[in-house]
């Protein structure tokens, strides 16, 4: 009897679970694999709405939940809290003994999770290497785990080759494309009711959704920054804004505080610590546009043909197709790239767009490399380089 391959996938954010989902529903359905989660991160903090609940709720066991926060988001906490990861990630990985661990993306605590686990010798495939952020700490955590990890999964052809230029074997480079695509195709999305009921308020007229995150390697301070963005929302009186507060990253709580006390003083704004992977998707089927800085404004929005506004550095470097405006952290700029992506003009210009990031099948091809790559050696890597010119 052939044993399963026993496959760990680690997440600890919101957002990262919500792209995870569609390549865990597959590998739970494969008889010939073992998948095991491991739960650590914003996942398990009340302030950040304690999302392992809709792991639970999406029918999924967890194998192991590692906390980690401090009560903190400065810099010297978050060093901290990288070290509370190693160390009940590498115990949770010597109690599960993985033969694959799957992270995906660019924050701390997946850096801390790839490197207790190549460091203890599992097999580490990671997930959407390749971009570029470069207005957040997140750049360098990418550029680290893809030289730790042993396989790796792109969304585009361009970030594939930028993986190999940073020394990996093209052989062990996979461009599977936008696992964010299967992410939508895959579940069912809340009608217009539905998601009206869960926010409390209509969906009628204009509305916009908001997610600002710090700029972690900003020379500004996030004061700055968003409070020229509230200043640019308070001009938007006509217009409905939903407010979806930013992830657990160094200087998270000044723009958590701001947001939560405009929701208080502004009668047409509404702020959630998390609506959910799934009232999130379904929220983009009813809004003019996506304002902020999180890469859903990059690579999910476009899905729903609606605009982005981005504002600052931190998406700086993605793939980004026409439907998103770039602008710096400036009152004015701002309201009028919102303006613009709720015209009439610039939602047409939008029907023919073509994704940059693919029609869908990532999850899939994924599981099947998983399923099927030689596990022997896959731990020995050697530094492949680019031919001279």
């Amino acid at each position: 009897m052939l044993l399963k391959r026993k496959i760990c996938i680690i997440t600890g954010s919101r957002s990262e679970y919500g792209l995870l989902r569609s390549l865990i529903r597959k590998l739970y359905k494969d008889k010939d694999i073992d998948c095991r989660l491991i739960v650590t991160g914003s996942h398990l903090a009340p302030e950040f709405g304690l999302t392992w609940r809709e792991i639970i709720n999406d029918g999924f066991e967890i194998a192991k939940k590692v906390e980690i926060l401090l009560s903190s988001d400065s810099r010297n906490g978050t060093c901290k809290s990288m070290g509370l990861a190693l160390i009940g990630i590498t115990d949770a990985l010597e109690e599960i003994r993985p033969d694959i661990v799957v992270v995906l993306g660019d924050r701390f605590e997946i850096f801390a999770a790839a490197a207790a686990a190549m460091v203890c010798g599992y097999p580490v495939a990671h997930i959407d290497g390749g971009e570029l952020t470069e207005g957040a700490l997140d750049d360098a955590f990418r550029h680290c785990i893809t030289k730790m990890a042993h396989l790796h999964f792109t969304a585009t052809e361009p970030y594939r080759q930028r993986v190999i230029q940073l020394g990996e074997m093209p052989e062990r480079v996979y461009n599977v494309g936008g696992i964010h695509v299967d992410a939508i195709k895959d579940i069912p999305l809340l009608d217009k009711k539905q998601v009206e009921t869960r926010l409390g308020t209509t969906m009628n007229g204009k509305v916009i959704c908001v997610t600002c995150h710090p700029e972690t390697l900003s020379g500004k301070d996030q004061e700055s920054n968003v409070r020229s963005l509230l200043e640019a929302l308070q001009m938007l009186a006509d217009t409905k804004v939903i407010i979806t507060l930013p992830n657990a990253d160094p200087g998270s709580r000044i723009i958590t505080g701001r947001m939560w006390e405009f929701g208080r003083q502004t009668e047409n704004v509404f702020v959630f610590e998390s609506l959910g992977h799934t009232c999130y998707l379904s929220l983009l089927q009813y809004v003019d546009a996506v304002v902020g800085n999180s890469s859903s404004g990059i690579v999910e929005a476009p899905l729903f043909g609606i605009g982005t506004v981005n504002i600052g550095n931190r998406q700086k470097g993605r793939v980004a197709g026409a439907s998103v405006i770039n602008v710096p952290h400036e009152k004015e700029s701002i309201y009028q790239a919102i303006r613009q992506a709720q015209s009439k003009e610039f939602k047409t210009t939008l029907k023919s767009l073509r994704n940059p990031y693919g029609t869908g099948g990532a999850a899939a091809r994924i599981r099947d490399i998983l399923k099927q790559v030689d596990l022997e050696g896959l731990t020995r890597k050697r530094f492949y380089d680019l031919p001279y010119p």
